[in-house]
């Protein structure tokens, strides 16, 4: 069950593993691309990763959806005889090895390239293919710290925290489709693939937003600031009677709304918080006086009084909720899975959304170890 998608009748040889580079073809799949899993012997090792369904493990399954895979051994001259038939009739190729590892095995880009002119050779690694840390391995957690998103996270003075998702890999991933794309619209226009050379720390660098520019304007060292923005107030999480809200005001007028729905219009003209500039400088008094309000209804109640008052404002979800919510339900972020050994099992959907190309709430499952081969091998792989 293909999905149905701008890339429909694009080959993707996948050679990835566990995150990052199947999160990037999980994405090219779910805008139409036909994506045949190359797998060594013994599997992905997320394959081996809980929880499980049965005997399926929900994390592998979750990325590899609707894939095909043959197992080759690339050590073997016969079995990367197959591979390169793969090449022969693949748009483009993934793979989320060290830098070197390619070559090792006689596949990099310059001899791919020479042989597949057309080949659109997209790489994915910790460090990338250039640089004095190129030949060293990395996972999530190496890019979170190396890269400085870790050093943003968690409460001020709290030990070194982890982004509750693997964002490492999947920025990386989300990059390297997105240099896919150009690069096949550069195919389109000039008949030449192309090399894209995807890291996992450059990633995380190129997300740092405005930390970079706070320390480039002040030469201060940004640190962690909990639930709080370090350059907009009130713009964070504040405590009611029994729970805790989001409450965003990025402008002046939806401050002073804000202040009306609290009852205290006297603080949009406060000297503390007459602007954004002081209100930042002055956030922890701030913080007091909103929550000192706050403090007299539920978190619920002031939802309410907030949305009304035409104030950016949420609960804080948790996976549970996000699950269930109807916005999320309405624009058809939660996909339901086949799974042949346990029934079908929800995931995350599709973000982006194709006004020529209607979403279907199911996909097909991801597939067992080699069991596309007869498939994959047939030149027209029907």
């Amino acid at each position: 069950m293909a999905v149905s998608g701008p890339l429909r009748g694009l080959t993707v040889v996948d050679l990835t593993r566990v995150l990052a580079g199947p999160y990037c073809t999980m994405m090219l799949a779910e805008l139409g691309a036909r994506i045949l899993k190359v797998e060594p012997p013994d599997g992905d090792d997320a394959r081996r990763f809980g929880p499980f369904l049965g005997k399926t493990s929900v994390y592998f399954a979750s990325l590899n959806r609707g894939k095909e895979s043959i197992a080759l051994d690339l050590k073997k001259e016969e079995e990367k005889e197959i591979f390169l038939a793969l090449l022969d009739q693949a748009d483009v190729l993934v793979e989320n090895y060290r830098a070197g590892t390619m070559e090792r095995l006689g596949l990099g880009w310059e001899t791919l390239h020479e042989r597949f002119p057309r080949l659109i050779y997209a790489a994915t690694s910790g460090f990338g293919h250039s640089g004095p840390y190129a030949h060293r391995p990395a996972y999530d957690m190496v890019a979170q710290a190396m890269g400085g998103i870790m050093s943003l996270t968690g409460q001020p003075g709290g030990p070194p925290t982890r982004v509750g998702s693997s964002i490492g890999d999947i920025a990386a991933g989300l990059f390297t489709t997105i240099g896919i794309e150009a690069a096949l619209l550069h195919r389109e226009q000039t008949g030449e693939g192309m090399k894209v050379d995807v890291a996992m720390l450059d990633s995380q660098v190129a997300i740092l937003e405005n930390a970079i520019g706070r320390y480039v304007a002040t030469q201060e060292v940004p640190g962690p600031l909990g639930a709080h923005h370090p350059s907009i107030a009130p713009f964070g999480a504040f405590r009611a009677a029994d729970d805790h809200l989001i409450v965003a005001c990025a402008n002046e007028a939806t401050f002073g709304r804000l202040c009306e729905a609290l009852e205290r219009p006297e603080l949009a003209t406060d000297a503390r918080f007459k602007d954004n500039i002081a209100r930042v400088k002055n956030v922890e008094a701030l913080k007091e006086e909103i929550e000192s309000v706050l403090d007299g209804r539920t978190k619920d109640e002031w939802l309410r009084l907030l949305e009304n008052a035409d104030v950016p404002c949420s609960p804080i979800n948790n996976v549970e909720d996000v699950l269930n919510d109807p916005q999320v339900l309405a624009r058809n972020m939660v996909i339901e899975i086949a799974n042949p050994d346990a029934g079908s099992f929800r995931a995350a959907g599709n973000p982006i959304k194709l006004s020529a190309y209607p979403e279907s709430p199911t996909r097909a499952a991801a597939p067992e170890l080699d069991a596309d081969r007869a498939r994959i091998v047939r030149k027209d792989g029907d």
